[in-house]
């Protein structure tokens, strides 16, 4: 019995890991991240002092956190749960852009497409790009702010 349970525990330890692996491979944006401020391009600027975004996998899609630091000095939460069926999720908290859902679509492990609207309307859409090394997430989105306004921004953050 004890050699079953040892198994039973080696075998948890074993698969665990593999399962977050086959994660991240599914999806190479999971886990943590930090806004690289001095590589980022705000326009129109001037962009935020900083912003950490967390990944966490679900069973087909992850569930995001993101904290910023505004120009303004102001901090900020916001989140979502999404699957990865391009279908509008609502965002929790304050969207830097204003949206209150966000569609996901998984174009393969390293890229992601997204569009956040208000009601019906789009906002802006998003094209997220994982490096091969996997160190390196580039977002790019283009669109207008809640004033109407266009922006086209390209954040890159380091993974933590």
């Amino acid at each position: 019995m004890k050699r079953l349970l040892g198994l039973s525990t080696a075998l948890s330890l074993v698969l665990a890991p593999a399962a977050m692996l086959a994660q991240t491979q599914k999806d190479a944006h999971v886990g943590n991240w930090k806004l690289n401020v001095a590589k980022s391009k705000f326009n129109p600027g001037p962009g935020y002092k900083s912003e950490t975004r967390t990944y966490e996998p679900t069973a087909d899609g992850y569930k995001f956190q993101g904290e910023r630091l505004n120009p303004d000095g102001g901090t900020e939460k916001y989140g979502f749960t999404v699957k990865y069926d391009n279908k509008d999720y609502p965002v929790a908290g304050k969207d830097p852009g204003g949206a209150d859902t966000i569609a996901i679509k998984l174009v393969d492990a390293n890229n992601i497409e997204s569009t956040s609207k208000k009601g019906h309307e789009v906002l802006y859409t998003s094209k997220v790009v994982v490096s091969q090394d996997g160190k390196v997430m580039t977002i790019t989105t283009k669109g207008k702010n809640p004033d109407g306004e266009p922006f086209d921004n390209v954040q890159v953050y380091d993974r933590q």
